[in-house]
């Protein structure tokens, strides 16, 4: 037997024993098709993974599971299960409505029916962990779902959108994929309307429905990289290029995908493209990165920079 076959019969060992209190051997192997030494054997497997599991002998004996066992069964390795419970941790205090609640019931049931040898492990992660999430926009947890379930089934969707302007325009989507900086999320979807490619942002959408309107998928940029060039381009008044004395993934921990994008270039530099509303902010951004540079666009930024190192000379009182 493999051992895909025999995890699962031991899967099925672990839910037979919490549908009622105590089971007999014999009324396991006949559940499960296999005999009652095969029954002792799953149970020690069991065993062997922190389960609880009674035995009782004699007349009317059988097994039962212990204490804290009513839950849905975990079958998870060392590494799973501390996986699980950092990943629950960091949704405490996510950007999705509930799902702080949520995580927290989840880390609380995960608790009560993992083993004790891998609960210490999990409040060992806890305890030696702080979380330190930037400021975020919730979004309603209904809203995830119904956009998911129209990506998925590939049906178009209908929502008011709020522009910068503070207007709300009636849009119809084909929706492709969610995407999440962390911070805000982002849908990527052909507008109907306007006939391209648009990303809007979840915060900004009221009144959202999923039609009955299917639609066939159509070739499409990749998701990361068109809602990054929206984030990073299409918001703001200017759009800096500059040139990087750098290597790409070095500015790349420096640099937040929602932030800028960072483009690979020859003989050891990087392209920088990023956006903002103020020459002289984007100056200071990019010298305070450290590394070489060189603007490429717009003229005006080099213009802003000699300003900036004007400005820092008579500060260091060298003008």
């Amino acid at each position: 037997m493999t051992v895909e076959a025999t995890t699962e019969r031991v899967l099925r060992l672990l839910m037979l024993l919490q549908r009622r209190p105590s089971w007999t051997a014999a009324a396991l192997a006949a559940e499960l098709g296999v005999t009652d030494r095969s029954v002792r054997r799953d149970v020690e497997r069991l065993r062997a993974l922190g389960y609880p599991v009674h035995a009782t002998a004699g007349v009317g004996g059988g097994y039962q599971l212990g204490a804290g066992t009513r839950l849905p069964p975990l079958l998870l390795d060392d590494e799973e299960a501390i996986a699980t419970a950092v990943s629950l941790r960091l949704a405490s205090g996510g950007t999705v409505a509930g799902a702080g609640e949520a995580a927290l019931r989840a880390l609380a049931k995960l608790d009560q029916v993992m083993p004790s040898r891998l609960r210490a492990e999990v409040r060992a992660v806890h305890d030696a962990t702080e979380t330190l999430v930037g400021p975020g926009v919730e979004i309603d947890a209904e809203l995830l779902v119904t956009l998911a379930r129209a990506c998925r089934d590939a049906v178009r969707v209908r929502f008011r959108y709020a522009g910068r302007d503070g207007g709300e325009h009636e849009r119809t989507v084909e929706p492709v994929r969610m995407v999440t900086t962390g911070r805000r999320w982002y849908l990527m979807a052909w507008d109907v309307d306007r006939a391209d490619w648009r990303t809007f942002r979840l915060d900004r959408m009221r009144a959202v429905t999923a039609t009955t309107w299917r639609f066939r998928a159509r070739e499409h940029p990749d998701p990361v990289a068109h809602v990054q060039r929206s984030v990073t381009e299409a918001p703001y008044r200017h759009l800096a290029r500059v040139r990087l004395r750098a290597r790409a993934d070095r500015v790349r921990e420096l640099v937040p995908p929602q932030v800028g994008r960072v483009e690979e270039d020859s003989d050891g530099w990087c392209v920088l493209v990023v956006g903002g509303e103020d020459l002289d902010s984007l100056a200071v951004h990019v010298a305070r990165l450290g590394f070489e540079a060189v603007v490429l666009e717009p003229p005006e930024l080099r213009e802003a920079t000699t300003r900036l190192a004007r400005r820092l000379a008579a500060m260091a009182g060298t003008d």
